[in-house]
């Protein structure tokens, strides 16, 4: 039986209250099919940990972790169901011998929730977690089942979606054989300019360079190499290694992080930043993220370090990070090896706004596509401009969903009409 609830509910950070009076666990595919076919309005709700409004709807929510667990493992391809967080998901691939190519920074979230927003890892080779997908399997609107697989026409605007093709029951995800990696913490790494940033972030299989933006360092560097792999120098890019664990966010438990101090270890146990079953990063936060090609990320970086003052008060961290180019329609990397530059903001929307604003400014000569699932105020317009496949993707929303359906305030005021 499909349990429903009336209740307030909000995202995991607290700052979205989701406009939904109802929140639906379904318990089975065929009980999300009667759902969505009965609603004249109705979003999917992954873990909550989007800080932007993207799940809201003034119909029904609908969370599909309810829905009995799977993970079928068919040679290279694993099918899971899609409210399944990474941690669950992970655990049982490597006992089958398989890995994910890259995971997020922490494994409490949805793989289809992931998926749909866009969300990445770190390396120069690593797409965003939705380059690993190989079909997805749709609730559409009229309450029918519908597999989408790579190679199908709309396939590339399936995958990251945002939720506005259908709600999504299951994907497929290409796996490889298991592996190990070593994570080393390295400290106090001069920007120099960041005329060494494009070797940084090679430097290793995943890479993630913290900076507070109060001094010219990264003050961590979080090396994660592939085994079998050498230990970074002792003075590697100028910094020195960790001699102890560390978190990145100041005044946190470096127990809530995975293991560092080169220690090897199976692939989902170093490369997420933090271990399941703990608060991942501060737990009371904002946070905002925008992807910057490549070739320009020292230019862009230089941008951001001019307006350091208005950014540090109002920062708990931020992330450099590296995202191989994908050809997904809605994908910040889309047809560009990107860097990523992230913002852990503190939890005060009012006093961020500024830093924000300031940061897009900044950012904005570089062609900064912002995540979906942060808080960003990129105007429509510029959005139309920056991805541009967006009106084809709107084009597939209108022909999947004619009534909008799964539509919201945030679509429609970004998607072209």
């Amino acid at each position: 039986m499909t349990d429903t609830r009336s209740t307030t509910t909000r995202n995991w950070a607290g700052n979205v209250v989701f406009s939904a009076g109802r929140l639906h666990r379904p318990g089975t595919v065929e009980q999300l099919q009667d759902l969505v076919a009965g609603s004249d309005r109705i979003r999917a709700l992954g873990t909550g940990h989007s800080f932007s409004p993207v799940a809201d709807t003034t119909g029904d929510l609908v969370s599909v972790a309810g829905l009995p667990p799977r993970v079928v493992v068919d040679g290279a391809l694993a099918t899971v169901t899609a409210g399944m967080a990474y941690v669950a998901v992970t655990r049982a691939l490597h006992a089958a011998g398989r890995a994910l190519p890259n995971l997020g920074s922490l494994p409490h979230i949805s793989v289809a929730g992931a998926c749909a927003t866009g969300t990445h890892g770190s390396g120069d080779a690593n797409g965003v977690l939705a380059t690993a997908v190989s079909a997805v399997e749709l609730v559409t609107a009229d309450g029918s089942l519908r597999t989408v697989r790579r190679g199908d026409p709309d396939f590339p605007g399936a995958a990251v979606s945002v939720g506005a093709l259908g709600v999504v029951a299951a994907v497929t995800l290409d796996t490889v054989a298991a592996f190990d990696i070593a994570q080393w913490v390295m400290l106090d790494i001069p920007f120099h300019g960041f005329d060494a940033l494009p070797e940084l972030l090679a430097e290793g299989y995943s890479v993630s360079a913290f900076t507070h933006w109060e001094r010219e360092v990264f003050d961590q560097v979080w090396l994660k190499r592939r085994m079998p792999a050498d230990p970074p120098e002792p003075f590697w890019m100028g910094g020195v290694p960790a001699t102890g664990p560390r978190h990145m966010t100041r005044g946190e438990p470096t127990g809530h992080c995975t293991d560092q101090l080169g220690r090897p270890g199976p692939w989902h146990e170093r490369l997420p930043h933090f271990r399941a079953g703990f608060t991942p990063s501060s737990g009371a936060e904002l946070q905002s993220e925008y992807l910057v090609p490549r070739d320009r990320a020292v230019a862009a970086l230089r941008a951001v370090r001019a307006v350091a003052a208005r950014i540090a008060p109002v920062l708990l961290v931020s992330e450099v990070r590296s995202v191989a180019a994908d050809d997904l329609w809605l994908s910040a990397a889309y047809g560009r090896d990107s860097v990523a530059v992230h913002f852990t903001w503190v939890p005060d929307a009012a006093a961020v706004a500024p830093a924000v604003t300031a940061v897009e400014a900044a950012l904005d000569p570089f062609d900064a596509r912002p995540h979906w699932g942060k808080v960003f105020t990129t105007p429509p317009q510029r959005l139309r401009e920056l991805l541009p496949r967006l009106p084809a993707f709107a084009e597939l929303a209108r022909a999947a969903d004619p009534t909008g359906k799964f539509g919201n305030a945030m679509l429609d005021r970004c998607l072209p009409a």
